[in-house]
């Protein structure tokens, strides 16, 4: 039990940490540096939603044979149809790295970037929670180490998320305390609904492998429609994909030595 809580709070540790370089930092991270962790993160959730999600998903339906793909292939295609759902719906603002575009008041920005941080924190939140409820049903497919790289790697992505939430409203004139408190609320989220999660997979386990590959979608559709434009964006973009590299072999590695 100890294990899982600490799972479902690293994810949410990232986002503080990222929120308190408000105490610390006097401008935003700098481009390079959002765009290396964006790049890290990418790679890990990548790698993460392949061996740790899509794969036990379809090993876990091994006794439909031909059609053991159909459980991962439906619970794929919800996920990413839910999270298209969710960002057609909660009006919010694609951030991009070195860029500014958007509404002209900083506030309304930050308030609409505020929305986009913590919408992308609910599907992250529920792949951990997934992933976690599958290691407590003792099902061999998922192993400890896996679990951890996809909570350190959500973690690694929440940090600068943190950071670009509290230091624009700190520079807009609220207080660092209050903005720091913005900050860690934005992936608040995350927790709440990765308990939720295996609250719910316990409920429906014979349904693990379309939550499995449910939570993969979703994460790659946040891969794909966030952070790879991120790292790429703007000038010498190839530090993104070069951190994109090393964090999908970390995890690839850290699935096998741990698992």
């Amino acid at each position: 039990m100890s294990a899982v809580f600490t799972g479902l709070l690293i994810p949410f540790l990232g986002t503080a940490a990222g929120a308190g370089c408000v105490f610390f930092l006097r401008r935003e991270l700098s481009v390079s540096l959002q765009r290396s962790l964006t790049g890290f993160a990418a790679g890990v959730m990548v790698a993460a939603s392949i061996w740790s999600l899509i794969v036990p998903a379809i090993e876990q339906s091994a006794g439909l044979e031909h059609w053991a793909f159909l459980p991962a292939f439906l619970g794929f295609w919800l996920g990413i149809l839910f999270l298209l759902l969710l960002d057609h719906v909660i009006p919010h603002l694609h951030r991009s790295i070195g860029q500014a575009e958007g509404p002209k008041s900083h506030l309304t920005r930050t308030a609409m970037l505020f929305l986009a941080v913590t919408l992308h924190n609910i599907p992250e939140g529920m792949a951990v929670g997934v992933v976690y409820a599958g290691l407590r049903s003792g099902s061999g497919e998922i192993t400890a180490g896996g679990a951890l790289a996809l909570a350190l790697g959500i973690a690694i992505q929440n940090f600068p998320e943190g950071a670009i939430i509290s230091m624009p409203l700190c520079a807009e004139g609220t207080s660092k305390p209050k903005s720091f408190g913005l900050g860690v609320l934005s992936g608040a989220v995350e927790p709440v609904f990765g308990a939720l999660t295996i609250l719910a997979a316990a409920l429906i386990v014979p349904a693990m492998p379309v939550l499995l590959s449910f939570a993969a979608g979703a994460m790659l559709y946040v891969v794909v429609e966030e952070l790879i434009p991120e790292m790429s964006a703007g000038e010498h973009s190839n530090i993104g994909v070069l951190f994109f590299a090393v964090g999908f072999s970390l995890m690839m590695a850290l699935d096998v030595a741990l698992g």
